[in-house]
């Protein structure tokens, strides 16, 4: 039982990979999804989703708060989708929010760049300058994505347990490398490993759910127990946001307990005023 993660190049066969691991090992396959579950959860027009995931930064520069605010909504849906375990995870980002599972595979495929021309041709039906320049283009906007996004090189390998060059390598034997690799002990959900999904879960909720009313909100969740860090004004304790930030708090399914601190600013960094008494649990 594990949570495999499968990041690609672009026409590098991942997809492919994805759900074939998915099929060997009996797991659920999650990718397109997890945007509608993101759509309809927090009532974002699906094809807005899709053009802030796909165009940014640009999309993301035109909101405020946008880059926090779709990254909140899609982080939540996807752990929401990881937290029954035994899934395959083929799509935005999961490298990034599955880095911190314990029981997470996190693997990057990638393909020799004739080939992935080949493919580009086949697919779109186009000759080879022009299947060069789609697939020199979606190279460089997908690196500037994740840069944008999440502050990381995506094709850095070490952000990944496991890169696999599908080329003398077939699909198939990409696929059960990865079947094998998730059936080791250190891949294996543990109570331990299962807690701290749902932790991570339930933060990454009620930090989207609070996104509206205060954007800059820590959140801590340790099982069931939520912890809020805000920066407060006097006049916020006047309108009663503390309340009305509880009261959000509360109607997120598996809330037991909330909690709302002040944060201080320490130069740039804001901290919980009760520093180390926040729990280790999931956290955003």
């Amino acid at each position: 039982m594990s949570i495999i993660t499968i990041s690609r190049e672009s026409y590098s066969r991942g997809r492919e990979v994805a759900a074939r691991v998915a099929e060997m090992l009996g797991y659920r396959y999650v990718a397109r999804e997890v945007v509608s579950e993101a759509s309809r959860e927090f009532h974002i027009p699906e094809i807005r989703l899709v053009r802030a995931i796909h165009d940014a930064p640009s999309v993301f520069e035109k909101l405020t708060h946008g880059k926090e605010k779709y990254l909140a909504c899609f982080r939540a849906a996807l752990l929401k989708q990881l937290q029954g375990d035994n899934v395959v995870y083929h799509g935005l980002g999961g490298y990034f929010f599955a880095k911190d599972l314990q029981n997470g595979l996190k693997v990057r495929i990638y393909a020799d760049t004739e080939d992935r021309v080949n493919l580009v041709m086949e697919r779109n039906q186009v000759v080879r300058t022009e299947a060069s320049r789609i697939l020199k283009a979606d190279d460089q906007e997908r690196r500037r994505w994740g840069r944008s996004l999440f502050g990381m090189d995506i094709t850095d390998p070490i952000l990944y347990d496991m890169v696999i060059h599908v080329g003398k390598l077939s699909v198939e034997d990409a696929a059960s490398l990865v079947a094998q690799v998730a059936g080791m002990e250190r891949f294996q959900t543990t109570t331990e490993s299962r807690q701290a999904v749902e932790n991570l879960a339930l933060a990454a909720e009620v930090k989207a759910t609070l996104l509206e009313i205060k954007p800059d909100a820590r959140v801590y969740a340790d099982e069931g127990r939520v912890y809020v860090g805000a920066r407060l004004s006097f006049t916020d304790g006047k309108r009663g946001l503390v309340e009305e930030m509880k009261k959000l708090v509360r109607a997120v399914p598996g809330v037991k307990m909330v909690d709302v601190k002040p944060l201080r600013l320490t130069g740039k960094m804001h901290h919980f005023s009760i520093g180390s008494h926040f729990p280790a649990g999931g956290r955003y």
